[in-house]
């Protein structure tokens, strides 16, 4: 498993680092040169083509395992997520791919993996659903479809600061091997070191120095490829209770319904329209209060980077008992409810401006020779 993690985290890095290196060559179509939107906080054009590098990686460490075990689960599973990524690295060349083609891509995606691997949700532990879902594969195909595009979409979503979503998808990675390893499952565990490593070859030029985004293209990969090992693992494993990848992916999923709710029914508004009021936008702009109103680049990024520890923490606190009691479907559900508690109780916090102040980064005191320049300023 080693070998499959480091073979996909090499690729993954030496594919950045020639992406990085080699801008100038592909800036014109790789960056986003928008930097007014509301959902914007970088500094200055940044390549939003981090999925190629991921994607790479993925092959890599698909290629060795394949050679270890001798099966190819892992090949066919990245020709079934071909449809997200292409989807998204589309919009990420053209910017004219909107959010509903991507979600369809994604469903196809969903349809191919439950026709080539089998993955497909005929359970979820609830009296009732369980029947239909078991025994009527058609109501089987629809709910995996739009669960697994539901959860590329919430990765998506989260993908708004250095470092979020991808460290947030390796402790996700992470937990699924961990259960993979203890239902005795190699191929996915296999396939969740590899896309540990080509997250984290990724997360060298993305975090803390933002030098390239994962773009639609890496985010819908990365969520493709969280929902449908989840629900291979569900499938193969009748000990793996449902809602232990539900607990793991809460964080992104219930931010994308809250967003949903939020903004059809607080704020009168469409949902697929971008707004400043997710999580991880208040917790930068109410909390990182890290030299804030400076326009210079470092300390922008510097201030970008600064957010997403924050949210770091707060999945953890779903992943951590997700893998203590991934057989126990009861506690996961209390899990589930406690989790969304929390989150609403952050929110409004936040909201309302009433962040303990341990919890908020000031601006730092300026250094003499700053300050004595400042004074020098002001006074002529």
């Amino acid at each position: 498993m080693l070998l499959i993690l480091i073979g996909a985290l090499f690729c993954s890095f030496v594919i950045g680092v020639l992406l990085v290196r080699f801008r100038h060559l592909h800036d014109h179509l790789s960056a986003d040169h928008d930097l007014g939107g509301v959902q914007k906080f970088h500094a200055a054009p940044v390549p939003r083509i981090g999925g190629v590098p991921v994607m790479a990686g993925l092959a890599a460490g698909a290629l060795i395992l394949s050679m270890l075990t001798r099966e190819y689960l892992s090949l066919v599973l990245l020709v079934a997520g071909l449809p997200a990524f292409a989807a998204g690295l589309a919009e990420d060349l053209t910017k004219q791919v909107g959010p509903l083609p991507r979600l369809l891509a994604t469903f196809v995606a969903a349809a191919m993996g439950f026709w080539l691997l089998n993955a497909g949700l005929s359970r979820l532990d609830v009296p009732g659903v369980d029947l239909l879902l078991h025994y009527h594969w058609a109501i089987s195909l629809l709910f995996t479809v739009f669960a697994v595009g539901g959860v590329a979409h919430a990765i998506n979503i989260i993908d708004g600061y250095n470092g979020l979503a991808g460290m947030v998808s390796v402790f996700i990675f992470m937990a699924l091997a961990y259960v993979a390893f203890k239902v005795h499952d190699p191929q996915i565990m296999g396939l969740c070191f590899a896309a540990t490593g080509a997250v984290l070859g990724f997360l060298v030029w993305n975090f803390p120095r933002g030098m390239i985004f994962a773009g639609d293209g890496g985010a819908y990969l990365i969520g493709f490829l969280i929902a449908e090992l989840s629900v291979l693992l569900v499938a193969r494993h009748p000990q793996v209770s449902p809602w232990f990848p539900l607990l793991l992916v809460i964080y992104p999923v219930f931010e994308t319904l809250f967003s949903i709710y939020r903004k059809k029914f607080l704020r009168g508004m469409s949902p697929g329209m971008p707004d400043g009021l997710h999580l991880h936008m208040l917790v930068y702009k109410r909390l990182v209060r890290w030299m804030v109103g400076s326009k210079e680049a470092r300390h922008m990024t510097r201030r970008n980077s600064m957010t997403a520890p924050y949210l770091w923490a707060l999945s953890s606190l779903s992943v951590a008992p997700a893998m203590l009691f991934w057989n126990n479907t009861t506690v996961l559900m209390g899990c589930v409810g406690v989790f969304v508690l929390t989150y609403l109780y952050l929110y409004r916090m936040i909201i309302r401006f009433r962040s303990p102040r341990w919890m908020v980064l000031y601006r730092p005191a300026l250094g003499k020779e700053r300050a004595a320049a400042l004074s020098y300023k002001q006074n002529r």
